[in-house]
Order: structure tokens, then C-alpha cells, then sequence
């Protein structure tokens, strides 16, 4: 009986061991687990990916895009979605770009899908995982892309940016669908400093010193400015100035008459990059040489394209126009 006894509790002794044993065993399994989730995330913080796939999103045509992955082969349609999709490091990514993309430089090297109206059989070509495509083309191209809907080729359509905020907006949108959302955050928040510092500067300026100035988009005979709800005017509000023809709206054609009444303390010209000498353009006019800008020789000429593609260089094209109109601001000592 007290052998019987002995073997009992020797069993019990025995199973209450093993069981400790498998406890201890199953807590550090499950620590180990712990451990190789939290390395995991820190991994994908570390690394930026911030985006999940398969990934739907509404375009400004309000159109649900989904995309399975993270887009690999990008085409894009527009000169200034190129420029952002390479100021978010995604450059590499982009195989097709417009016969009017200029920059950055490596877009030389990328293949072409035509101007405005582009190729839609040279992009199918491409393979992409992704067209970026623009309001602005929805309606001369809609059937380009019916055609590459019918091919399985996913389309997000770009907003039609007319101010900087909205420029943001697409900056943002775009990080999310190329799987760049941290720099996307990050690049507006440094283009908002950017413009809030270019602000405080010509804030200086008194209300009796703010400049009147004049753009001109394109030269004469057909000579058009920039009117309310427009980049180049919100960039002239941004660096307190103001707009000789802000009484009128968006994109118009004045004649010279108008102008010379308008009498503007600046000029400012857009086309220099197909005019050959596009200040002697507007000396040489009948009647200028009373105005304001032409008589005290305040006359510029600033590069189209950061003043007008709405991307991260539209900081650039904001100072440009700053240091030309007000320079006293910009001297360095």
C-alpha cells in the first residue's frame, strides 16, 4: 500500500513538472512571437511603408481606382505629375512620361507617349501598374480612356489644381497611390514653410510701397494675363503685391491700350523660353515707353513652367517673382 502510494505521488510530482515545463516553453514562444511583430513594424516604419494594398482610392473624376500593389511602372500624362512623382523619390518608377515634360532632367531619358494626345496603344506597350492621368485631359480624351480601361490599365486622374492649396491636395494623392504618403506629408509640409517664410519677408513691405504688376503669358499680337483665380495671382498676393489686371478673371486677352492704361509699375513676362528678346518685345510696343514699368526699366522674365505647373517648384517660381519685384528685400549684404 505504501509502495502504491509512493508511485502515485512520484506520477503527480512528475506531471506537475512537465507541466511547468510546457507553461514556461509556451510564455517564451509567445514572447519570441511578440518580439518578431513589434521588429516587423518597426521595420515597415523605418522603412516608410505606410500605404496598404490592394489599395482603392477616388480620383478627381470621382472614379474608384484599386490597385493590388504598390505600383511599380508608373506612365504619367502630365508634366507636373512627373514632377512630383520624382520630388517624392518615385522617379524610378516612371516609364512613360509627355512630349512636354522638361523636368527633371532624367525625363529626357524616359519614353515618350505623345503630347496631349497621347498613344494609348505606347502606353499599353509600357506595362503600367498605373497611369497618372489629369482632369484638364478627361474631356478631349475620353476615348483614350475608355480604350485603356478596356486593356485592364488602371487610371487615377489628377485634379485640376488652380491654387496652392489644391495643389497640396494633388501632392498628397499622389503619394498615396505610387505608396509614398510620408514623403508626400513631408514635402508639403516643407513647401507651406517655404511660402511662409517667403511671406514674413515681404511683409516688410509698406501698403504706399506695394508693387502693380503686369503679367504677360504671351507676347503681342495676342497678349494674355493672369486675372483672379490663378496661380500667378495668388503667388502675387503671397508676396504682397499687387495685380495690375485683378479686375479681371482667370486667363484674358487684352489689347495694348488696356495695358498702357493699366499703367503697371512691373512687367512681368512668361515667354522668354521661346522669345528670343522678350523684354525688347515689350519696349519696342507704340506707347509703352510712358508706362511705368518700360520708363524705369522693370521689365522680367521668369521661367513659365514654376510659376504655372502646379508641383514643388511653384515655391521657386513664387521667389523668383519676389526677388524681381521687390530685390531691396533679397539683396545679401
Amino acid at each position: 500500500m505504501k509502495k502504491l502510494l509512493h508511485v502515485l505521488l512520484l506520477a503527480l510530482l512528475v506531471g506537475f513538472l512537465i507541466g511547468c515545463s510546457d507553461s514556461n516553453d509556451n510564455a517564451d514562444d509567445d514572447a519570441s512571437n511578440d518580439e518578431t511583430a513589434n521588429e516587423e513594424s518597426a521595420s515597415e516604419e523605418e522603412n516608410g511603408d505606410d500605404t496598404a494594398y490592394p489599395l482603392t482610392v477616388t480620383d478627381a473624376t470621382d472614379n474608384e481606382v484599386t490597385l493590388e500593389e504598390e505600383p511599380e511602372r508608373i506612365v504619367s500624362l502630365m508634366p507636373s505629375n512627373t514632377e512630383i512623382t520624382f520630388a517624392l523619390d518615385q522617379g524610378d518608377k516612371v516609364v512613360g512620361v509627355t512630349d512636354n515634360d522638361t523636368y527633371p532632367e532624367e525625363v529626357s531619358d524616359i519614353d515618350s507617349v505623345g503630347g496631349m494626345e497621347f498613344n494609348v496603344e505606347a502606353i499599353i506597350g509600357l506595362d503600367p501598374d498605373v497611369v497618372l492621368a489629369h482632369e484638364s485631359l478627361v474631356a478631349s480624351a475620353q476615348e483614350a480612356f475608355e480604350q485603356l480601361a478596356d486593356a485592364d490599365v488602371d487610371v487615377f486622374t489628377v485634379a485640376d489644381a488652380t491654387d496652392v492649396d489644391t495643389t497640396y491636395e494633388t501632392i498628397e494623392n499622389i503619394g498615396q497611390v505610387v505608396g509614398a504618403e510620408e514623403e508626400a506629408e513631408q514635402l508639403v509640409s516643407d513647401m507651406q514653410a517655404d511660402f511662409a517664410e517667403l511671406e514674413e519677408i515681404t511683409s516688410e513691405v509698406a501698403e504706399e510701397d506695394r508693387q502693380s504688376v503686369f503679367f504677360e503669358i504671351s507676347p503681342s499680337p495676342e497678349i494674355f494675363t493672369a486675372g483672379q483665380n490663378t496661380f500667378l495671382d495668388e503667388l502675387l498676393q503671397i508676396i504682397n503685391a499687387d495685380n495690375a489686371a485683378g479686375d479681371q478673371e482667370g486667363w484674358v486677352e487684352m489689347d495694348v491700350e488696356a495695358i498702357i492704361e493699366l499703367n503697371p509699375e512691373v512687367i512681368i513676362s512668361t515667354y522668354g523660353s521661346y522669345v528670343d528678346d522678350p523684354i525688347g518685345e515689350v519696349t519696342s510696343r507704340d506707347g509703352f515707353a510712358d508706362v511705368d514699368a518700360v520708363a524705369n526699366e522693370r521689365i522680367y522674365d521668369v521661367d513659365s513652367d514654376t510659376v504655372s505647373r502646379p508641383g514643388p517648384r511653384l515655391i521657386d517660381g513664387a521667389e523668383e517673382i519676389a526677388e524681381a519685384v521687390y530685390p531691396e528685400l533679397f539683396d545679401e549684404e
